[in-house]
C-alpha cells in the first residue's frame, strides 16, 4: 500500500498548474496540513516534500509529462506522509523493525532488478516519489513485510492483503487522524485521505501494491 504506495525544461505555468499548497490549517490546528495521535504534518512540510518531487521532475526529459501524470501531487503527498505514520505505528505495536542494512540489501537488489539506481530513480519519480525519499519507502515495504509476517498474513494473497489492512485500520482508529479540509477526510477503514487511491508502496519494478 502508500500510494507510498501504488515516477527540461518545465514552464513555469506548468508548475503553477499544480495544487497550491495554503499556509492555512484546520481552526483547532492553524498551519497543520493534518495532525496524526497528536503530532502535526505542517503545512510546511507537505510543501517541501511536493517541491522535492517537482524539483526532481524538472531535470528529467520527461517532465512535462511527469507533470500533468501526477497532478494532484499535495493531496496524494499527504496521503503518504500520514499513512507512513500510521504503519509506524503499526510496525512498533508489532515489535517489528527494520535496520539501514536491511534497506540497503533491499535497495541494492530493487536497482540491480531494475537495471541500475538512475533507472530505478526514474521509475519511483513516475511514481512521485523524489530520489530522497527512496530509502522511506523501500523501509515501508519492509516494514510493511514484518507487520504481515507477525500477523500470519501472505501480502502475496488476496486474503493476506485483508487482513493486513484490517490491521492497519484498527492502528488508525487509535491515532484521532484529523486532515485539514483542504486536503480531504482521512478513511480509517480504507487506511488514505479521501480520494486519492493512493498505493501504500511500490515496487522495485515500478508497479504498485494496491490496497485491499
Amino acid at each position: 500500500m502508500f500510494r507510498r504506495r501504488t515516477a527540461l525544461p518545465v514552464s513555469a505555468a506548468a508548475l503553477l498548474a499544480a495544487p497550491l499548497l495554503t499556509a492555512c490549517g484546520t481552526d483547532a490546528h492553524p498551519g497543520a496540513a493534518a495532525v496524526v495521535d497528536g503530532q502535526r504534518i505542517t503545512v510546511a512540510q507537505l510543501q517541501s516534500r511536493v517541491r522535492d518531487v517537482r524539483t526532481a521532475q524538472e531535470k528529467s526529459p520527461q517532465a512535462a509529462q511527469l507533470v500533468e501524470n501526477t497532478g494532484k501531487l499535495g493531496p496524494a503527498t499527504l496521503n503518504g506522509m500520514i499513512f507512513d505514520r500510521v504503519l509506524e505505528r503499526g510496525a512498533k505495536d508489532a515489535g517489528v523493525t527494520v535496520s539501514r542494512r536491511d534497506v540497503q540489501q533491499w535497495r541494492a537488489a530493487a536497482e540491480r532488478s531494475a537495471g541500475g539506481a538512475d533507472r530505478l530513480k526514474e521509475m519511483w519519480l513516475q511514481q512521485a516519489i523524489a530520489p530522497g525519499e527512496i530509502d522511506a519507502v523501500v523501509r515501508n515495504q519492509l516494514l510493511l513485510d514484518g507487520v504481515a509476517k507477525s500477523i500470519g498474513a501472505d501480502r502475496g494473497q488476496p486474503q493476506g492483503q485483508q487482513r493486513l489492512a484490517e490491521s492497519l485500520a484498527r492502528t488508525s482508529k487509535k491515532m484521532s487522524i484529523d486532515v485539514n479540509p483542504r486536503y480531504g477526510k482521512w478513511d480509517d477503514q480504507q487506511v488514505v485521505l479521501g480520494e486519492t487511491k493512493e498505493p501504500w508502496v511500490r515496487n522495485a519494478a515500478g508497479t504498485e501494491r494496491q490496497e485491499t
